[in-house]
């Protein structure tokens, strides 16, 4: 029979690899400050329920991206004891992974608070 760890063992694993994440990673750290300038905007702007599950969804992708374009470089770094092209390409594509939602995140936000911003700047400039 299978050893099983505790569903709270599971937690703390998961808790430390973010921690770990946010301490060593730049670009998560600039990726969850981004998150939460788009959290505040939404919040501002009052944005509805499903612009909420959008943005959320979003943030949540980049996000997810990001920590497993971490954990791909960290596994291929521990494997991989001296340069190799094949390495350096597995890299570059989760990288590009990262950019890429990263981009798509960026027209979304921009697509639910841009019309949110300009009615909220209508409503102050009519009055």
């Amino acid at each position: 029979m299978k050893n099983r760890a505790r569903i709270s063992d599971s937690f703390r694993c998961a808790w430390e690899g973010l921690i770990h994440a946010w301490r060593s990673e730049r670009n998560l750290q600039i990726h969850i400050c981004a998150a939460g300038l788009v959290i505040i905007a939404g919040l501002v702007l009052r944005i509805d329920v499903l612009r909420w599950a959008v943005l959320l969804l979003t943030i949540g992708a980049v996000i997810s991206a990001e920590l497993l374009n971490t954990s791909l470089e960290l596994v291929i770094d521990a494997l991989i004891q001296k340069p190799h092209p094949a390495a350096k390409a597995a890299k570059d594509v989760a990288a590009g992974a990262v950019l890429f939602v990263s981009i798509i995140a960026v027209v979304i936000g921009l697509l639910i608070l841009l019309p949110a911003l300009l009615q909220a700047v209508s409503m102050l400039l009519s009055r």
